[in-house]
């Protein structure tokens, strides 16, 4: 395990990562910069100026609809309103081509040209977006792109990122900056391990779950910046958060103890639970992807101390079988009930111990992250598309954080699994990096974030192109500073008041003093503001109603930090690992609430 960072290191960070570019990353010689860097230049004499009588070209409805999303950016990025006409072009215009007889590009490779005018061509609508992605990037570093030409195609085609707010509750503005800065680097593929509120299932709404509406909200950015959001509900294993009001859904031991977080897997009920909960998440998810986890179900214990397991297995599959085949069972039938619904079934690699006497649907794709007996080599013969979710690729909340220098200095790539390294890429789908809460109140969301973009940076580079295409780690962060953020992307560490001394309406008066990851401490002569009782999920009292109390102060506790949300003239107080805001109840006690329980006080500062 590698020790958390101090604030000191989080600032140091966070200032190398938007301080200003250095000269080399600048420099004319050589392809231009990017994040991923173009998998190939050909230089030309002269240079593209983008200025205030730069159009848009887009003639179809592809090429229009990529153009909108690049003039909308253009304009977030500080690049001014562009108009977006048809026809010829003229010198300095931007010209989008969608042209699917240019097959070699595939689905996401562009062509991109740069002379007196500049042109992006893609076989696809989705390829011409990443060629915007890259100009983009160009124009973060001046108005002058030097002449030339590049054909850039992807050499995997899954290229992605994992988060789990599966307990604990991720802010949504959070979601969409991670969105933002994955297209911008031409990641494609997001995964969430999230709870969606239930109307078919009240009973299983603990916190923190999020609105349906709040994700459609989420994927309709993924829609729009092309990264798929692909859906997880963690199961027969993890699926506490459902089922732990539940007890009729919960795995019995032998000595009649019920497991919260395992699913009995032998009754009709709890397959029919699960595909209520598939089917309430196509209200809201577009992906044709489905993620069950299968990961860890018999975690801490063992197949031996449920013996109605191995009586279901032998019952449907013979005296042969394995208590691994009633799982392997499970994932099956979840499967099949995807596949019904045109949707694709993603599962972890762990339950695959071979064990098992029944294969796993060849289909189904596994995403392997940890070394077991069935080696990624093992799973690509047998037919099976492998993505690599390497643990060297973890960043935990509060515990192990990848170590991307070391990656990019071994040339990591997503071949190199854990236990494995493949000769070939073939049956490789691509790699993700993956953002688990183990102790969710170990660091904040804008502490995670600083630790994000290298990593998020260099799985672009890994899965995209050259996976070292510079000779040092400094350069290669070089071009991150180069190309800045996202357009759109939102800076969460702002604080909107001063440091000072308020009174909170005509609850309390209270110091506020800025926090070094961008949040506030309240402090006060009786300590300072916390939510520190209630039942702890991952580390973090997530009990909604808990009362907020004024604790000896403590500088590492991230509980005492607090988001001051703009709000009704006022602003809301929003713990920064919880994420309930305070409400004033009736009788007048402060206590957190989700905002879409109960509406948060709106306070005003005097």
């Amino acid at each position: 395990m590698r020790k958390r960072l101090g604030f000191a290191a989080v600032v140091a960070l966070l200032t190398l990562l938007l301080s200003p570019v250095p000269a080399s990353a600048r420099s004319g010689e050589g392809p231009p910069v990017t994040v991923p860097a173009l998998t190939g230049w050909t230089a030309e004499p002269g240079g593209y100026a983008f200025g205030p009588r730069t159009r848009l070209v887009a003639d179809s409805p592809a090429e229009r609809r990529v153009a909108d999303t690049l003039v909308g950016d253009l304009r977030a990025a500080g690049h001014g309103r562009i108009a977006v006409v048809r026809g010829g072009a003229r010198s300095g215009d931007i010209v989008i081509n969608v042209q699917p007889s240019r097959s070699a590009l595939g689905t996401e490779g562009y062509e991109l040209h740069a002379g007196t005018r500049l042109s992006i061509t893609g076989a696809t609508g989705t390829g011409a977006f990443y060629g915007t992605r890259t100009l983009l990037q160009l124009l973060a570093q001046g108005d002058r792109i030097p002449a030339g030409r590049t054909v850039d195609v992807p050499r995997y085609k899954e290229r992605g990122v994992g988060v789990c707010a599966c307990y604990i509750h991720i802010s949504l503005p959070w979601l969409e900056n991670l969105v933002r800065e994955m297209s911008y680097n031409k990641l494609n593929q997001l995964l969430v391990e999230l709870k969606v509120k239930s109307d078919a299932h009240p009973e299983a709404n603990t916190w923190g779950y999020y609105t349906k509406d709040e994700i459609r909200r989420l994927v309709a950015l993924g829609d729009k910046y092309h990264v798929e959001i692909i859906p997880e509900i963690n199961s027969p294993g993890h699926i506490d958060p459902w089922i732990e009001n539940r007890p009729d859904l919960q795995l019995t031991d032998s000595d009649g103890t019920k497991q919260p977080s395992r699913l009995d897997i032998t009754r009709q009920a709890s397959f029919d639970y699960y595909t209520s909960l598939m089917d309430e998440y196509a209200q809201v998810f577009t992906s044709r992807s489905w993620h069950m986890g299968a990961d860890e179900y018999m975690l801490g214990s063992d197949f031996a101390k449920y013996p109605q397991i191995l009586e279901y297995a032998q019952d449907r599959y013979g005296p042969n079988a394995t208590p691994q085949d009633a799982f392997v069972d499970f994932v099956n039938r979840v499967h099949d009930y995807a596949a019904g619904k045109g949707v694709a079934l993603r599962i972890w690699n762990d339950g695959l111990t071979g064990a098992n006497t029944v294969p796993v649907d060849q289909d189904t794709t596994v995403e392997h992250w940890l070394n077991v007996a069935v080696k990624p080599s093992a799973l690509i013969a047998r037919g099976y598309s492998v993505m690599n979710a390497a643990y060297s690729l973890y960043l935990v909340r509060g515990g192990f954080h990848s170590d991307t220098a070391s990656l990019y200095d071994q040339s990591w790539d997503p071949r190199s699994f854990e236990g494995e390294k493949l000769t070939s890429p073939k049956g490789v789908t691509g790699a993700k990096i993956s953002l688990w809460p183990d102790n969710g109140r170990g660091e904040t969301e804008n502490e995670v974030a600083v630790r994000l973009w290298p990593a998020l940076r260099h799985i672009a580079q890994a899965t995209w192109g050259d996976p070292h295409p510079d000779a040092t780690y400094a350069e290669f962060l070089a071009r991150g500073s180069a190309v800045g953020h996202a357009p759109g992307w939102r800076d969460l560490t702002r604080v909107p008041v001063a440091d000072g001394t308020y009174t909170f309406g005509h609850s309390f008066t209270a110091s506020v003093q800025r926090t070094a990851d961008g949040y506030a401490t309240l402090r006060s002569a009786a300590g300072c503001l916390a939510i520190s009782g209630g039942k702890l999920t991952l580390n973090v009292p997530l009990q909604p109603g808990v009362e907020a109390t004024w604790d000896p102060c403590d500088p590492n506790s991230t509980l005492q930090r607090w988001e001051l949300e703009p709000a009704a003239g006022g602003y809301r107080l929003v713990n920064a690992i919880t994420r309930m805001a305070l409400t004033v109840t009736d009788d007048g006690r402060i206590a957190q609430y989700p905002v879409d329980r109960r509406t948060p006080t709106a306070w005003h500062l005097s």
